[in-house]
Formats: structure tokens, sequence, C-alpha cells
């Protein structure tokens, strides 16, 4: 939409129509909601004042721009949102040229904004281009925000930030006076002054130049921009980031200064749909919810793995006080919450930093606590270079439990967990299990929890595949499968975690009958069982929720290859070597030939 002649009365009607197609398709969709409908405003001014068709727009994270989609071009396929070839749930440059990058993880926009500004000045159109950022606070948690402002502040390209607050209380005591200086220092009078004053000072020697610093220093110590100046970065605000009239006024201003700025820009999350208003985090992203009264779709009884984490940890966590734990940010969508309240002299919420969480529960380790470090498959990648240096180089006995590893769903391409097996299993000391059932949930915590080397579990999101008809589950021992079905049959399904009741699944759907085993641990395998079913079983298929580069399969391989058996066919049901889009997880299931009746035609036909 082209918003330069419009004026402020029809951007503010828009800004209300766009919040209730946002809440229309949300409603319907589910996503995220609280944080995109606070930020209306402040991108309906961006767009106002900026082209997003020439400077780069970057969103951090990007779950928060849902206006930004309705404004370029995507109004009437909103309705496909995070379903399964409509659009994404974050920006994606081949959706559209208006989204500069992609993004899912937090804290990189101001990087991209550096890289964005350097490009700019090598290609000599610092004139006609500008990177914008759109920054969350929550996000501004994280170290590499600070490596960014860091260089931004000595290299002063020009870059307009905007830090989209929308929790922060920093500028609650002292709002008037802040208010008031924001708009004095927004003012080109403002900056006419600032630049005269600096040269003029500078014709007056050190003495001038010393008393200069220090009164502006005194001038900042009653703002909340102390940190931003002292880096070298200007600094705007706090402002209402409702107010279209003075967001405008402050972009067009930051805009002309052609150096780095950033604006402090105050919203309330939910703004505009008075039940989801205020910092409650349910509202942050949502399943589908009727409008009028705010409740949820019915939700399935069947109890998620993050609830049996949960419920487990509890019952260990009374027996041994020595069990802690930290989550990055994520403590209700881990099951850490509960722990959190329950011991928090225990348990932490670290925020955006998951390498900060591997770290320091590390160092728990080396002090004789058990640490639980709580992570989403998809984050734990954030922390990789910690998990080897800081905990598997010490054989430190932390352990990582990893929720959402496998397909995530709507969230999509940056969200789905299924790098983990491959990343973790080439790391020395390093032990990989899962559980596949609420039972052998359980019992995999209590074997981490007294296990004294570093380890990874993980399980889906959601609740695991019924394998309920199949033998209990037996306590885990380190390199240990089970075998769940034994037949004489040249055919055995090996399951890995979920990958199990997708293997029992898939047996069912079977003319002949076939072996099951539990294969438990992919590092260390459990090379005894492993040889006896080679001598039965010559075709292997393996099912797990993961990638097939680095995988279960290829550990498999890998074995027979060391123990020189030549005579077994291996058949790996692991992701395929390309991201996995959005979209409800059965279709992309059934787009990716994962379905159980897919796969049991398959080995129908491979056998």
């Amino acid at each position: 939409m082209d918003l330069q002649n419009k004026s402020i009365a029809e951007l503010e009607t828009l800004c209300a129509d766009i919040r209730e197609r946002i809440l229309e398709v949300v409603s319907k969709n589910g996503g995220h909601l609280s944080s995109t409908l606070g930020a209306t405003e402040i991108i309906v001014a961006m767009h106002k004042v900026f082209d997003s068709k020439k400077d780069p727009f970057i969103f951090d994270v990007s779950h928060q721009a849902y206006a930004h989609k309705l404004l370029t071009g995507r109004w009437d396929e909103f309705d496909t949102l995070r379903q399964f070839g409509g659009i994404c749930g974050y920006t994606k440059p081949t959706e559209s040229k208006d989204d500069y990058f992609v993004a899912g993880h937090s804290s990189t926009s101001i990087s991209l904004g550096v890289g964005a500004a350097k490009a700019i000045a090598l290609k000599g159109e610092e004139d006609e281009r500008i990177p914008v950022v759109m920054i969350g606070d929550g996000s501004m948690t994280a170290g590499m925000v600070y490596e960014a402002l860091n260089e931004l502040g000595d290299r002063k390209y020009p870059m307009v930030i905007i830090l989209n607050d929308n929790e922060m209380s920093i500028a609650k005591p002292i709002g008037a006076i802040s208010r008031m200086l924001s708009s004095a220092m927004a003012s080109p009078f403002y900056q006419r002054f600032k630049k005269t004053t600096e040269s003029f000072v500078d014709n007056f020697g050190e003495g001038a130049r010393y008393i200069a610093k220090r009164m502006e220093e005194s001038l900042k110590l009653i703002t909340p921009g102390m940190l931003f100046e002292e880096m070298g970065i200007d600094y705007i605000g706090p402002v209402d980031g409702h107010n279209l009239t003075q967001l405008i006024e402050i972009m067009q201003t930051a805009k002309k200064l052609k150096k780095p700025v950033l604006i402090h820009a105050q919203t309330l999350k939910g703004k505009g749909y008075e039940i989801a208003e205020g910092k409650e985090e349910k509202w942050h992203g949502v399943g589908p919810f009727d409008i009028s009264s705010g409740s949820s779709s019915k939700k399935s009884s069947v109890k998620s793995a993050t609830q049996i984490y949960t419920e487990a940890m509890l019952h260990l966590c009374k027996n041994n006080d020595k069990i802690v734990g930290a989550t990055a940010a994520m403590p209700s969508g881990t099951g850490l919450s509960e722990l959190i309240e329950k011991y928090p002299n225990r348990f932490w919420d670290v925020a955006i930093a998951e390498q900060h969480a591997v770290t320091s529960m590390s160092a728990l380790a080396k002090e004789g606590f058990k640490p639980f470090c709580t992570i989403y498959s998809t984050f734990l990648q954030r922390g990789y270079d910690q998990v080897i240096h800081d905990t598997c180089l010490m054989d430190l006995p932390v352990v990582f439990a990893l929720d959402r590893a496998g397909i995530v769903g709507e969230d999509g391409e940056t969200h789905q967990g299924v790098f983990d097996i491959s990343f973790l299993r080439a790391i020395p000391n390093m032990s990989l299990f899962a559980p596949r059932d609420e039972k052998s949930f359980h019992q995999a915590l209590a074997f981490a929890a007294q296990y004294e080397h570093p380890c990874s579990l993980r399980y889906p999101r959601g609740a695991f595949i019924s394998t309920e008809k199949l033998p209990k589950s037996l306590p885990f021992e380190l390199a240990k499968s089970q075998l769940l079905q034994s037949r004489e049959s040249d055919i055995l399904l090996i399951g890995y975690g979920n990958g199990v009741g997708r293997a029992y699944e898939t047996a069912k759907l079977l003319s002949e009958e076939v072996s099951i085993l539990d294969l438990r641990f992919v590092k260390p395998l459990d090379t005894v069982m492993l040889r006896e079913m080679a001598k039965k079983h010559k075709k292997w298929f393996v099912f797990s929720d993961s990638s097939k580069i680095g995988g279960v399969g290829s550990a498999l391989l890998e074995f027979l290859a060391d123990e020189q058996i030549f005579d077994i066919s291996v058949t790996s049901f692991e992701y395929g070597d390309s991201f996995i889009t959005h979209g409800n997880t059965k279709i992309v299931e059934e787009s990716l030939g994962l379905l159980p009746k897919q796969l049991a035609k398959k080995v129908q036909e491979l056998v």
C-alpha cells in the first residue's frame, strides 16, 4: 500500500483495519498475536517514512511483522497464514521482495543491519537507502545484539533502529521528563544546535570539550538511553509507540541524521484487543480461539511430552536437591514454569541467551549439581560451541532436554527440530537417547539424573505416537536397546524416540510380520543387540524424526561398516537434505511421504 499521501486520520483507520484482519486470521489459524498487535503503529509509520522496496526492512525474529505483510501485497492471501502452501508466519524473501531476510530466531537484526549498511556504503548508495531495524525488548537480552551495537557505534553507519519495548519498566519513573527530552532531542533544531556546539567547542581546546562532555553526560543520566549514547549511538525516547504523529516525525528526523539512531518506542502488547492487552505470556503465540471470549479451541485430552517432562522433573526434584535447570526465555513452552515457581532458587529463565544457559549450567555441574538445560531442539543450535567447549570438553554431567524435536508444524523452516542428533552425535563424551512414551520418558529422565557425563534426550511437540499395545518399557541402561517384537522375518523396523510409534503404526499396515526394535540410544549404540539383529534380519528400516544426514540411519551404517557386515540393507525414513516448510504437521509429513500408510507401501515395494 502507498502510504505517502495518507493523512494521520487515514493511517489510524488503517491501523484499526490491520488489527481487525490480524485478529480475524489468527483466531482461525493460530499464530503470534500480542506482540504483532502492539507493533502495528510502528510498522505503519515505517512504511510511511521509509520504502521497503529499497530500504532493508529488518524485523528481529519477525513474528511481529504481520502488519508489514498486510501492507506489502498480502492482504487477501493472509487467510493462508501458517497453512501448508500459504504464507509464512515469519519474513521470507521467497514470499515477497519486501521481506529482506529470513528470520525466526532472535537477536540477529542489528547484525544484519550493520552488514546491509556496509554494503550500502560500498555501493555508494547512502543517499538513497538506509537499513531500518525493528527489535523487541526481549531480543535485547542476547549477546549478539551488543556485539553488533559495539561495531555500529564505532563505524557510525547510517541506520535506524526501532526498539519495540512492550515490557521494560526502564522509563516509568521518569516518563514525563523522558518524553520532554525525547521531543527536544528529535527536533531538527536540537540536532543542528548539537552539531554547531560541537564545532564551536572544538575551537576552545580540551577544557571546553571536557566541560561540554560532563554537561551532556549529566543530561543522559536522567534518560534511559545512556547505554546506547555511550556506545556511540544516538538515542531518542522513550516515545509513545501508538502515537502515529510522533512516530512519523521522529522517524523522519532519524532518517535525515545519516548516523546510527535508536528510537525507543513503548507499546502495549495486544493493543486493540482488550482481552490480550498486557504481559500475559499465553497471548504471545496462540492456537485458534474465539474472538468474543478469548477462549481457546478444545485441546487434546492426550498428555503432551512437555507435560510429562514437567511431571517427571517435579518428582525427581523432590528426592534430589542437586537437580537444577535453566531455559532460554521459554519457561512455559519447555514446561519449566512450574519448576521455576516451586523451586525459584534452583530453576531459572536466563532470557534469550542459549550460550549463557549452556555455559552457566556447565559451571553448576562443575560445582557438583545436576543441571537440566531445557531448550527447544532448534534453539540449541545457538549454543553449539558452548556444548562442545564448556560442557563436553570438561566431560560435565549436564543434561540437555530437547523439546520440539522433529517437525513442529506451523512455525516452519526456522523452528523444525531436525538437526540435534546430527550435530550432537559428533561430540566426544556426549550420549544421546530418547523415550518413546510416558513411562519410558520417566525412566529416561531417571537415568539422566544419575548419569555422570554429558547427555541429551529429545522429545516431540505434542503427544507421543501411541505404542500402548507393545511391551512395557524397561528401565534405561547405557547403550541398551529394547526388542519390542521378535518375528521370523527378514524385516526389522528400528525406531528411535517418537519414531518407535511410527514404526509400530507402519508395522500394523504391513502384510507380513516384522520385528520391532526400540533403539533407545543412538550414541553409544547397543552393539550386542545390533550384531544379533544382523544375523536374523537382512532388511533394516529406520524411523526417527531427524535429519537423514548424520542421523540414526547414518549411525547404524557406520556401525555395520566398522563391523564389516555387508549383507544388510538399511533404508532410513528420516528427513531429506532440505529445509522443511510450515503447515499442519500431518500435511507436512504427508508431503514428505512419512505417514504410516505411505511408509508401509515403501517397505512392501522394497522387500
